[in-house]
């Protein structure tokens, strides 16, 4: 018989309860501590049903949320990448801005798309 993990997370359900716990501890981290993650939840309180109201079905609308919860998944690793960075150390690196900066690039695509995409189903439901 295998030996069970002395600090382990455990298996099957237990391991998923302790996983949400995790899961909880870092939306709390979040929002207590980066004013860009608590900037783009206020957004996403907006535009999740504005993405509902202006998509044309189920899958327009999902697709719309979908982007929303993207961009609050991309800032989450974003903080991630950057808290990893500063434990390192705080002094200027030219690999640490790096990280940091490429980072901060991919949450300003990912706004970027999903305003190109918000903005065309607009065109779409207002305008053509």
């Amino acid at each position: 018989m295998i030996e069970k993990q002395k600090f382990g997370n455990g298996t099957g359900v237990l391991r998923a309860f302790r996983a949400l716990n995790c899961s909880m501890n870092g939306l709390r981290a979040a929002f207590r501590n980066e004013s860009a993650f608590r900037q783009e939840l206020a957004l996403a309180l907006f535009f999740i049903p504005f993405g509902l109201w202006i998509g044309d079905g189920a899958t327009q609308k999902m697709f719309l949320i979908a982007l929303v919860f993207l961009v609050l998944i991309v800032e989450l690793l974003n903080s991630a990448v950057e808290a990893v960075v500063d434990r390192v150390g705080l002094e200027h690196h030219e690999l640490s801005g790096r990280a940091k900066d490429l980072g901060s690039a991919a949450v300003m695509l990912c706004l970027f798309l999903t305003g190109v995409c918000f903005l065309y189903v607009s065109y779409l439901r207002f305008i053509a």
